[in-house]
């Protein structure tokens, strides 16, 4: 098992976690207005959503790849080209947060919870970027492929719950943070850009 492979995982989905997007952007703002446990439920269903396109890279790529391992570099390479889409959208983007929330009334904390999970496990792009994201950190040649996909879903799981629950729990600091250092947004775009490109290289470079 190759442990420095895991930690790069770790790291990569902890600086993808925090970087702002629809789902920390959208926990963010609930616990602004509504209160961290709203923040947090929703957190919890996006997060579940995660085991779904979990479990569908798991049985489907390990098929592929047990049928034509050669396959597996193609994976690789679509998904440093998708990553490096990633990178390239974010450039061209504006350098901006939006915080404002509309005036709806509150849900209960299950509705929450199923929202953020539907939102999770119907957006595509999610499957996408498992796809293009995991097979480049296998990390062992002697456990299956299949249980390695969910081992690393479980550790992207673990890692991303804790970072949007601190980002729900940390609602009203994080805001006064953003909204009174301006140059933050422009800060964190190109370091996502930055990360979104580096994972990239690391998957066209490594050699498993």
């Amino acid at each position: 098992m190759n442990y420095e492979i895991l930690w790069a995982f770790s790291l990569a989905t902890a600086a993808l976690a925090i970087f702002p997007g629809p789902d920390n952007i959208f926990v963010l703002t609930l616990s602004i207005v509504h209160g961290k446990k709203y923040g947090l439920a929703t957190t919890a269903g996006l997060i579940s959503g995660c085991l779904v396109h979990t479990t569908l890279l798991a049985f489907g790529v390990s098929a592929i790849i047990s049928l034509n391992p050669m396959l597996f570099y193609t994976i690789k390479i679509f998904g440093a080209l998708y990553l490096f889409y990633l990178a390239f959208r974010v450039m061209r983007s504006e350098a901006q947060l939006n915080l404002e929330v509309n005036g709806r009334p509150k849900k209960t904390l299950w509705q929450l919870y199923r929202q953020g999970f539907i939102m999770n496990v119907l957006n595509p792009k999610v499957t996408i970027f498992f796809l293009a994201f995991f097979p480049g950190f296998l990390f062992s040649d002697y456990i299956s492929t299949t249980l390695q996909f969910y081992i690393l879903g479980i550790l992207f799981m673990i890692i991303s719950f804790t970072i949007f629950a601190l980002i729900a729990l940390l609602a009203g600091s994080i805001s006064g943070y953003l909204q009174t250092h301006r140059g933050a947004p422009v800060f964190l775009k190109w370091l996502q850009v930055l990360v979104f490109a580096g994972i990239g290289l690391y998957l066209l470079l490594s050699y498993k």
